[in-house]
């Protein structure tokens, strides 16, 4: 049985050695180089350009324009934002595109022989641009005075409410409230690998594009609805990928390099074209997680039950959509955390700003909400003087609950089993271990006399799939491959578009196909991430490929079964998995069905603040995941600890500066990421396999869920040590010493 074991990664050696080729190593001999040319202005008119000496600066092929798009417009969920900005008229575009309403809007795109040469003729293009008011944070947008976009009364664009109950009634029923407005940073995805793609036209005439990314047959849409061809006209291949994490899921040089590929075409230049970004131009470029103010206010009776929830939350979706709508939804559907409420009233809105557009980022909206529902129980558990875990088990959400959305929950909920488990292993009433002490100044010594130490926990929930009705599939083809008068196979190909963005999909699937076809994980081959050879995977994000995919492989399998017992050699087998339908909240009440599957954690941190000087170091993270089946067990531990270190930065020390639409810090030496110094001392990944109903061999998703549980579960030990709430974060020195200072008696 290959599901359950851990066989080393199909990608492993390569990636260890070096051999793995990433987009910028794969570069052809025969490139032109390419350059895009960012339009620097957050809110403006172009009024003139002129390439007059970029075209003439040696080197220069051409370069690519608004005019040069038949169809200006690109967007996951909605078209709102142009691939180029241009002089153009808009009849090409739902949305003007003479405006720039973020830094990183792209102008043009260069190309020339070199990339130094089409970096000097990027610098002599003229423009001439109006500047605009602008509308920069969610306190300015919201008044409306300045907008956005254009055609439009109002910034705030997308809402949701929920309507439970009778939160008057709710209120007034509770003895004890809790109120509190909560901060959410932005924060960068700071993959390894910076955006790179490579673009041409291939033998079959259609436009190709060579990248990285969370989804090629996305990507193809994208592209085919710009160029405005059929997507059989276009395709899309991901070589090795370098970290994701939501960053790749929205187009950054997809479009614009296809766009490129095509004029070349058209100029009789047969040649590709590859471009890369510096660190700088990706940090700018991409959109980051969602900045969001939240108000919350949670009753409760002096026995710790839950009478009411209410929240207005505002996530600042920047310049364009992107995925802030959807993101909007689980944020939405998380601030009431995992628990039994019976009466909420939850107003959420999404609102443009000139700033750096929010979208996909691991956790998608649950580190928000998590944040928020977990202090305001944390502070709850402390204003009752009830043990956290005790409160929270009093609140759970079981198979028998009705959910925030009144519309039950899926079978198999497991937020008593993690909080449980959590308990077991880290008592609330357990003393605190003694961590050695430590010195915020290496050359220093520990001043032990300002150190103090506590403890915090946190629960949580998280989406696996698609929610809220959006169509929801994935694709697989297996080949069987014997002689005519073999049982069994001798051998499978696997073929299917799921993208390896280092979380070990590719090698989990492997292992599925094995396990369902009975053969040694060294008798599958795989074929991956390529539009020309795999069906239609859905996106690698929102917890859902190994769920998803396992299904899909599952289905295939069984197809190229009944194909071998009628005695095809090969035998080829193709399967569509679609899961149980979900629903669009009712926009009145919320009412109605999101997610087909929930993965639940149970998080303690213990940490150690030195009060003298603000600065945390975090001792121990136990955390506890409902996994339904865990397929690799140590990609598994992996992927838990992965994600801590990645919410450690968040809740300590990453800071997004961004001032009047433009971030002032776009280098690493700037914004500071975790290093192997920073990261938890100790973490214990606990795994539950409570089986799944829907999912293959039981699994559930869980590389986003040990994320969202970790900032409140930090800020609750930093109050135990402390005494002191914070509301925001990330918690650098400076933050906590301020807090301490202010609330010192």
């Amino acid at each position: 049985m290959a599901v359950g074991t851990d066989p080393a990664r199909v990608d492993a050696v390569d990636k260890v050695t070096g051999l793995a080729l990433y987009p910028a190593d794969r570069i052809p001999s025969n490139a032109l180089h390419a350059v895009v040319v960012f339009t620097n202005q957050p809110h403006a008119r172009l009024v003139s350009i002129d390439l007059t000496k970029t075209v003439a600066s040696a080197g220069v092929v051409t370069v690519v324009t608004a005019a040069d798009v038949p169809v200006n417009e690109y967007g996951l969920t909605l078209f709102d934002q142009p691939v180029f900005i241009g002089l153009d008229d808009t009849e090409r575009s739902s949305v003007p595109c003479d405006v720039s309403r973020w830094e990183a809007d792209h102008l043009v795109v260069v190309v020339a022989e070199s990339l130094n040469e089409a970096r000097r003729a990027s610098e002599l293009i003229d423009t001439e641009w109006e500047p605009l008011p602008m509308a920069s944070d969610i306190a300015s947008a919201k008044t409306d005075e300045v907008l956005v976009h254009p055609g439009s009364s109002t910034n705030t664009y997308h809402t949701l409410q929920i309507r439970k109950g009778d939160t008057t009634q709710g209120m007034a029923a509770a003895d004890v409230m809790i109120e509190g407005t909560y901060e959410l940073p932005h924060q960068e995805h700071a993959y390894l690998q910076v955006e790179a793609a490579t673009a041409w036209i291939d033998e079959q005439d259609r436009v190709t594009v060579e990248t990285s990314g969370q989804w090629v047959h996305e990507d193809r849409e994208q592209i085919a609805h710009a160029l405005d061809v059929d997507e059989e006209e276009v395709r899309v291949r991901y070589a090795a990928i370098g970290g994701a994490f939501g960053g790749k899921e929205d187009m950054s040089l997809q479009i614009v390099m296809a766009v490129t590929a095509h004029k070349l075409s058209v100029l009789g230049i047969n040649r590709p074209v590859h471009c890369g970004w510096s660190r700088e131009e990706s940090i700018v470029g991409h959109h980051k997680r969602h900045r969001a103010t939240v108000t919350a206010r949670l009753g409760a009776t002096s026995e710790g039950l839950i009478t009411a929830v209410e929240a207005d939350v505002w996530l600042d979706a920047g310049a364009y959509n992107y995925t802030s709508n959807k993101v909007l939804g689980n944020l939405h559907l998380s601030v009431a955390g995992a628990y039994n409420v019976p009466n909420a009233r939850i107003e959420s809105r999404a609102v443009y700003t000139h700033s750096v557009p929010g979208g996909a980022f691991r956790g998608f909206g649950g580190p928000q909400g998590a944040f928020v529902a977990e202090s305001q129980m944390n502070k709850l558990a402390n204003k009752l003087g009830m043990d956290p875990m005790e409160l929270r088990h009093r609140n759970a959400l079981t198979d028998l609950s009705d959910g925030i959305t009144q519309s039950g929950l899926p079978e198999g909920v497991g937020v008593t089993r993690v909080i449980d488990a959590c308990v077991e292993r880290v008592p609330p009433s357990q003393d605190l271990p003694k961590h050695p002490p430590f010195a915020p100044i290496a050359s220093l010594p520990a001043q032990t006399d300002q150190l103090r130490q506590g403890r915090g926990y946190a629960v949580g929930m998280k989406n696996v799939g698609f929610s809220f009705g959006f169509p929801e599939a994935c694709e697989a083809d297996v080949v069987f491959h014997g002689d005519v008068d073999d049982e069994r196979p001798s051998g499978v190909e696997l073929f299917h578009s799921a993208a390896e963005v280092g979380q070990g999909v590719h090698t989990a699937l492997t292992q599925m196909v094995a396990d369902a076809v009975g053969l040694d994980f060294e008798c599958v081959e795989g074929s991956f991430s390529d539009t020309s050879t795999g069906g239609d995977s859905g996106s690698a994000s929102a917890s859902r490929l190994t769920f998803m995919a396992g299904n899909s492989v599952l289905g295939a399998v069984e197809e190229a079964e009944k194909a071998w017992a009628d005695g095809a050699r090969p035998a080829a087998g193709h399967f569509r998995y679609k899961p149980p339908m979900t629903e669009a909240l009712d926009p009145e009440t919320g009412e109605g069905q999101p997610n087909f599957c929930y993965g639940y954690m149970a998080q303690a941190v213990e940490l150690t603040v030195d009060v003298g000087t603000g600065h945390i170091r975090v001792d121990r993270v136990v955390s506890v995941h409902d996994v339904g089946r865990a397929i690799h067990p140590q990609m598994l531990r992996g992927q838990i600890e992965g994600a801590i270190a990645q919410a450690h930065g968040y809740t300590l020390s990453e800071q997004l500066v961004v001032e009047n639409g433009r971030i002032q810090n776009p280098r690493l030496s700037q914004y500071l990421i975790p290093g192997i110094g920073d990261v938890p001392g100790h973490v214990d990944c606990v795994i539950l396999e409570a089986a799944d109903p829907l999912g293959p061999w039981g699994a559930r998703g869980v590389s986003e869920m040990p994320y969202i549980t970790y900032a409140p579960a930090v800020t609750a030990a930093l109050h135990d040590a402390t005494g002191v709430w914070i509301n925001k974060f990330p918690l650098t020195p400076s933050v906590v010493l301020d807090h301490l200072i202010s609330t010192d008696p």
